[in-house]
């Protein structure tokens, strides 16, 4: 039976947290220990954390003296769970529910062929409407989770998807000694996506399973600090592209996502959030010569999936989300 370790990151999210707990001790997959990491909060959580961590001897507290970001803390318990020889890292949102098969379910979604990544059904908070159903890379350059916004009931079916949603997911340990932590460098968003697409570079799969279901209470964080989405999909989405696409794609992806993305960053500005999307776009630029190239020479030099492999695990149109770029396309060849 595979030891898990459940990885919570937390930060002046105790409220969310506490009741995150409740619902992972519930789990039915007995094989668990939870490790709250706490990500430089400064309100009372920690001293919060601590009680609770003295009434469970399944929970274990490590808090971090500043904010790491999403990246920086899932890290801190990603190297817990390595040095502790568990077998698998589940990370979870601590404004999300789980339900009591969730854990039993992902583990089963192991057994699937090449799996080192199973991700799950993430639905809103009201259960009623899905956030995530695993990610996808279009060709345009740009991620997008499945089924958002669809209905419950119109979840995928169980299977192979490109990446999974670092919110409710469980990873092979092993997978990290071979392709490395999140990358740090991301702090928040579109770090999963970046492991998904190294997870594919090397050779390994991602499987989504419609049985393991969360409910998470989306945007429960970022919206504590403006802009901060805004800002860090600018910076990160680029990163993203020149440290993983094959050098056979980088051409014709670059085309697209270069028309795509100077779009949505024109609107962003037309729609007053132009400060943080600017600093995200100049960031962006930085990075690519400061870490990117550098970052890609090492994953590129690794890699062990063909890129005809790559091409046929990425969607080949415009995601569904980028309604804007839709529009633009079928005024000038009428396809929607």
């Amino acid at each position: 039976m595979t030891s898990v370790l459940i990885v919570v990151l937390n930060w002046n999210g105790i409220a969310d947290t506490e009741k995150c707990l409740d619902s992972l001790l519930r789990q039915t997959y007995n094989n668990f220990k939870i490790l709250v990491v706490d990500n430089g909060s400064v309100d009372d959580s920690l001293e919060r954390l601590r009680k609770i961590e003295k009434k469970n001897e399944n929970i274990s507290v490590v808090a971090n003296k500043v904010n790491k970001g999403f990246a920086g803390g899932v890290n801190t318990g990603i190297k817990y769970a390595l040095g502790k020889d568990f077998g698998a890292v589940a990370l979870f949102n601590n404004d999300a529910i789980a339900d009591e098969h969730w854990l039993a379910e992902l583990v089963k979604g192991l057994d699937h062929k090449d799996t080192a990544i199973v991700t799950s059904l993430l639905l809103h908070e009201d259960g009623k409407t899905i956030d995530s159903t695993g990610d996808y890379y279009s060709v345009w350059g740009m991620p997008f989770p499945r089924n958002r916004g669809d209905k419950a009931e119109d979840a995928a079916e169980s299977g192979y998807v490109f990446s999974g949603s670092g919110g409710a997911s469980l990873y092979k340990t092993s997978l990290f000694r071979e392709i490395g932590l999140f990358d740090e460098t991301f702090f928040v968003y579109y770090e999963d996506l970046d492991v998904g697409f190294r997870t594919q570079l090397a050779g390994y799969k991602v499987y989504f399973t419609n049985k393991a279901i969360a409910y998470h209470k989306q945007g429960a964080t970022s919206k504590k600090i403006p802009g901060l989405t805004i800002y860090h999909t600018f910076k990160n989405i680029p990163l993203v592209y020149i440290k993983n696409v094959p050098a056979g794609l980088l051409i014709p992806v670059l085309l697209r996502f270069s028309l795509l993305y100077h779009l949505i960053l024109a609107n962003a500005i037309k729609k007053g959030s132009g400060g943080p999307a600017v600093r995200g776009w100049i960031v962006a630029i930085w990075l690519f010569w400061t870490h990117g190239i550098s970052q890609r020479l090492r994953i590129q030099r690794k890699r062990k999936a063909s890129t005809a492999y790559i091409s046929s695990v990425m969607l080949h149109d415009i995601p569904p989300d980028q309604t804007g770029m839709r529009k633009f396309r079928k005024f000038f060849t009428g396809k929607p």
